[in-house]
């Protein structure tokens, strides 16, 4: 663009961990662009991720664009550009139709020959980068696109999470590291299962060990007939906690433990400790969907597992021990 845009849509309408991924996006803009104003169009319950963003600006959700007239709550932003992250047909037609000047969108939809002003060519699926610098591909109509490591990538997300609640911060116990145990993943990953979930339970009893094991009701529901949670110093929070809690709660710890998951890539942007759990299966390996922070680690039981290499189904993530999981927590130092 000729003229510095002073006001730019980031559309991301997709689940946690794909938001968490695409806030170095807001941060980079605002370095190249001082002054600029962000907007984060997103879902409805993302809303409390991209609140602890310092770099976004306003939030407008999909849910709210389609109760409403779309492309005049767009028109009203008098937004300059547009930045279709995730492909949404619809809501690459609100935008065109609200007279957004400038609409990137990638090549390999479509729909966006005839909503987008600028087309972005390459392959997420091929590609051998990380999501969230995949994601810069999409400046490049607006900018040059800087070759950042994740961990410098990871700086400018400007996530902060807010104070945990009064009922989560009587969970701490003192001496003891806290420890946040996410078994599920609502069905986006490949799960390690409950089976090494309560061996690691029983490893983590065994020393200065606070464990809280959260999860949503239905994923609570499943896990208690198999998880000893009968322990001292753990802490059944299934069901318990809205996202803001959750957020709270995981600023307040010390480390988290998960699958490719929403709470992990919060986890790893609020500077704690973050342990993935990955298959090497394309595209869900961990050289695509790790966590990015100071403190991150992605963990796979065989890098060259051969079903994975070959694209097929396979629970090698299931051989990732607890004992390898523990040795990451015990050096942890304590709080």
């Amino acid at each position: 663009m000729k003229k510095a845009p002073e006001h730019i849509i980031l559309s991301r309408p997709d689940s946690i961990g794909d938001v968490m991924l695409t806030l170095p996006m807001a941060g980079l803009l605002k370095r190249t662009y001082p002054g600029v104003r962000i907007t984060f169009l997103g879902r409805s319950y993302t809303r409390p991720v991209l609140a602890c963003c310092e770099h976004v600006d306003k939030i407008i959700t999909l849910e709210e664009l389609a109760s409403a007239d779309a492309p005049a709550m767009l028109r009203a932003l008098r937004a300059d550009v547009i930045i279709h992250v995730f492909p949404h047909r619809q809501v690459a037609q609100w935008a065109k139709q609200a007279g957004i000047p400038k609409r990137i969108g990638t090549s390999h939809r479509w729909w966006h020959w005839t909503s987008c002003t600028d087309r972005v060519s390459f392959s997420r699926k091929r590609s051998e980068q990380h999501e969230a610098q995949l994601n810069l591909k999409l400046l490049l109509p607006l900018m040059a696109i800087p070759d950042l490591p994740l961990d410098e990538l990871a700086s400018f997300s400007g996530f902060h999470t807010p104070l945990a609640t009064e009922r989560v911060r009587s969970w701490r116990r003192s001496g003891t590291r806290q420890v946040i145990l996410h078994p599920g993943s609502k069905g986006s990953a490949v799960e390690w299962g409950p089976d090494n979930f309560a061996k690691l339970i029983r490893l983590l009893n065994d020393g200065p060990f606070t464990t809280i094991v959260t999860g949503t009701a239905a994923e609570a529901a499943h896990y208690r007939s198999i998880l000893p949670l009968n322990g001292t110093n753990t802490i059944d929070a299934g069901g318990l906690l809205s996202l803001e809690e959750l957020i709270g709660l995981i600023g307040a710890s010390d480390a988290l433990v998960a699958a490719s998951t929403g709470p992990l890539h919060i986890a790893a942007a609020s500077g704690i400790r973050a342990i993935g759990l990955y298959a090497p299966r394309r595209p869900i390996h961990p050289g695509r969907w790790a966590p990015i922070g100071n403190d991150v680690h992605a963990l796979v039981a065989d890098p060259d597992c051969p079903a994975c290499a070959a694209g097929k189904p396979c629970d090698c993530i299931q051989r990732i021990s607890p004992e390898r999981v523990m040795t990451l927590l015990k050096v942890h130092p304590l709080p």
